[in-house]
């Protein structure tokens, strides 16, 4: 199953996208503003581009685990592209998926940032399917 994954930012949204089998997660691209029309259309389209067959939205959670003010903005996002999207979305823990990315090898600028740390978000996932 192919799956796209969101690291959702105010400013910038990674993605993330699993090949067919839903094993490697590479990162894609970063959409700037995605909460704004044009932002929400270049959204939209990359979606449309990579046909995924389920979103995966990172939930920021804090420390101890519970929905702060970050959670509620990514929840308005997620019920913005549910309304514009039929393809099946879900959250999963994002806590520690930009750190991760920030440690990954350098050379990297702050946008590809964004689309490593869906990736990393997107490797979580997937190795929960697996079991």
């Amino acid at each position: 199953m192919k799956v796209l994954a969101v690291d959702y930012g105010r400013a910038r949204t990674g993605l993330a996208v699993s090949d067919e089998t839903g094993v490697i997660a590479r990162p894609v691209t970063v959409v700037e503003r995605v909460r704004s029309e044009q932002g929400m259309g270049d959204m939209l389209r990359r979606i449309s581009e990579l046909q995924p067959e389920r979103i995966v939205v990172g939930m920021p959670l804090t420390l101890r685990g519970e929905h702060g003010s970050q959670a509620a903005e990514t929840l308005d996002f997620i019920h913005e592209l549910e309304a514009r999207c039929p393809i099946p979305i879900e959250t999963y823990d994002e806590r520690f998926t930009t750190t991760m990315a920030e440690r990954s090898p350098s050379g990297q600028t702050r946008r590809t940032d964004d689309a490593v740390a869906a990736a990393h978000l997107l490797e979580g996932y997937l190795r929960r399917l697996a079991g």
